[in-house]
């Protein structure tokens, strides 16, 4: 698999990325050393979990493969950290103490001394950007952590943490965004992508599949074993089963048809390609389902197949 560099730092990731927000509750540990197998035998590194997944148990289970399955050193591991549901809600806090709190236990689940890129989740309007920033400061010069990025910022937020993270002041400076971004959501194109272009900053997709729906899996109905049908799930796929986002996954299945390509392939393929993409990160049910994403590193859409795909899922058109 291609690896590209995050930004302008030296850190390569591979072109798509393993994501595990389902590992060790929805996918169990077996399901999830095959998926990683799978993943790492197609020359795959980057690896994204996160603190809050499976309230810790996706670390859990990735730290029960570092140095089994497979060397710790061959994968680019990352983690995020400031959102739980302790208490059955969801809870933003970046004050350094709790960030630096779910550091240390991201770091015990996983089994490691270091994360390789470790991500503030999301933004917090309660506590000053200078304090949670300072939390990727201690984190870096403690050696606990390689290279930080932010995570679900917009484009001010993304541009400001970033400034004010300048390594001309001895800052650890910002070295990824990570946003939503598929032809179902294209919004990062307004600020997040240009400032990351401006800041030379890298940047990682996270649902480049439109959380499922570009597949084509809900065009007759919500399949019974979907993320559409679950209850941890539903209510995250529930906003694009509109008429805008039917139109989109009718072109894409269509373009799939014409080239003899999945509409995973034609749907994921689209955002890897997207100018200031570093990584793409895809999730699967089942390791054959993921075997089957992995055949996209073949893919590379026509001019002209992008172009209608563009169209198509304009956001002036909305």
């Amino acid at each position: 698999m291609e690896e590209r560099y995050l930004g302008s730092t030296g850190l390569k990731v591979s072109r798509l990325g393993l994501g595990t927000m389902t590992w060790g509750r929805d996918t169990d540990e077996l399901e999830a050393a095959d998926q990683l197998k799978t993943f790492v035998d197609a020359g795959g590194t980057l690896i994204d979990t996160a603190a809050v997944y499976g309230d810790g148990d996706s670390e859990r289970v990735i730290g029960g493969f570092l140095g089994t399955l497979i060397p710790r050193e061959q994968v680019v591991l990352a983690s995020k950290a400031g959102i739980s549901f302790a208490s059955g809600e969801r809870v933003v806090n970046n004050s350094r103490t709790s960030l630096l709190a779910d550091l240390d236990k991201s770091l015990t689940r996983l089994g490691t001394e270091y994360l390789d890129i470790w991500q503030v989740h999301a933004w917090d309007p309660n506590v000053p950007l200078e304090e949670t920033l300072s939390a990727l400061d201690i984190a870096v010069t403690s050696g606990r952590v390689r290279y930080v990025g932010i995570s679900n910022f917009n484009g001010w937020q993304s541009a400001r943490a970033a400034t004010l993270q300048n390594p001309l002041f001895g800052k650890a400076g910002i070295a990824s965004l990570q946003n939503e971004y598929s032809l179902l959501n294209r919004n990062v194109e307004n600020e997040v992508l240009p400032a990351a272009e401006e800041m030379k900053l890298g940047f990682i997709a996270w649902s480049p599949l439109g959380r499922g729906v570009l597949t084509g899996k809900y065009r007759s109905g919500t399949p019974s074993d979907s993320r559409g049908a679950s209850p941890h799930f539903s209510g995250f796929v529930a906003p694009y089963m509109d008429a805008r986002s039917r139109k989109i996954v009718d072109a894409v299945c269509v373009a799939g048809e014409g080239l003899g390509y999945s509409p995973i392939e034609v749907a994921l393929s689209w955002v890897r390609d997207r100018y200031g993409v570093s990584s793409a990160i895809v999730g699967a049910r089942t390791a054959a389902q993921l075997r089957g994403i992995m055949t996209v590193e073949e893919i590379v859409l026509p001019a002209q197949v992008r172009d209608a795909l563009d169209e198509v899922s304009d956001l002036t058109g909305l």
